[in-house]
């Protein structure tokens, strides 16, 4: 990256904000402030975001100004997503919302070393570079993205490795949300500990 960005996490490549009401997983409904950072190279080639992965596109922003602003908005709840958030050193981004009263929620693959102060970690692993051992007994939510049926057993390979209170979640790929929601419901049903997560912010046709 040619980005010099600071490794005590008081810059960070800042792709979009934007204040809306969170559309997935346990967080449905609540309104929140979305912060999504640049760079990523796990590769999903279904992401709905691709112009997240070069961080390179994104002008580096202080955290301090982005605590700022987040401040401003009524709902005291920011999530944290990507990209791959997990890039980066948290640890001051996050420290300083809590500090406003706001609450800290992250949405991340696992796939490197956890950092900042959490209230919800959204752990969504993916098959492209898989989650860090370290970082999956520390997941509130366990979100998988389900595309084809292989993912139902890979779903259940990453739930024994969470903790025994992680609320479990199966989510349709959008783009297969017509074939695979029928096969999500036949398996929740079949085995009530996960619960099923739909994108609501894309039929409510907001960010």
């Amino acid at each position: 990256m040619a980005h010099q960005i600071p490794e005590d996490g008081t810059l960070l490549p800042l792709m979009e904000e934007f204040y809306t009401i969170q559309g997935e997983g346990f967080n449905t409904g609540k309104a929140a402030y979305f912060i999504r950072l640049g760079g990523c190279d796990v590769g999903c080639h279904w992401c709905d975001v691709k112009e997240s992965w070069d961080a390179e596109l994104h002008p580096l922003s202080l955290s301090d100004d982005i605590v700022k602003k987040a401040d401003s908005f009524p709902g005291k709840a920011v999530v944290i997503t990507g990209g791959e958030p997990l890039i980066y050193n948290l640890d001051y981004l996050t420290k300083e919302l809590r500090k406003k009263g706001i609450l800290t929620f992250i949405e991340t693959s696992g796939a490197y070393p956890l950092s900042g102060e959490w209230d919800w970690i959204c752990l969504s692993p993916k098959k492209f570079k898989a989650p860090r051992p370290d970082i999956t007994p520390f997941a509130n939510e366990l979100k998988v993205i389900v595309f084809n049926k292989s993912d139902f057993e890979w779903a259940e390979k990453y739930a024994e490795t969470v903790s025994p209170n992680c609320k479990l979640y199966l989510q349709p790929e959008w783009s297969k949300s017509k074939e695979i929601t029928p096969l999500i419901i036949d398996y929740v049903m079949a085995n009530p500990k996960w619960e099923i997560s739909l994108q609501t912010h894309k039929f409510l046709n907001i960010p």
